[in-house]
């Protein structure tokens, strides 16, 4: 099974503002259409431990997040997004091993 996720872990106190952020960007790609881009992208709340915030982002392969990762539009988003940050952020990136669909 090919596939690859990037899990982006951050805290902040402006989850709003990144959210907005995302969704600009988001837009901006899909106008554009150039390039590899995420398939799906999944933003979590920690309920444990609030303030801390997960990013699950989809791609169909590793090359393909690579490209996508050496965008100028996405290093300037990431820039962005760390300006907003209350810390360093994480990065985990995870080779899609299986994927398990139940039906309800």
């Amino acid at each position: 099974m090919a596939g690859f996720v990037q899990i982006i872990e951050y805290r902040t106190s402006k989850p709003d503002e990144i959210a907005e952020l995302s969704d600009e960007f988001r837009k901006s790609r899909e106008a554009s259409q150039d390039g590899p881009a995420p398939g799906r992208v999944i933003v979590c709340a920690d309920r444990d431990d609030p303030g801390r915030y997960f990013i699950v982002v989809e791609f169909e392969s590793f090359e393909a997040a690579m490209e996508n990762n050496d965008r100028p539009e996405t290093n300037e988003f990431a820039e962005k997004m760390a300006a907003m940050c209350d810390g360093p952020v994480k990065f985990y990136n995870l080779d899609l091993m299986q994927v398990q669909e139940y039906k309800s």
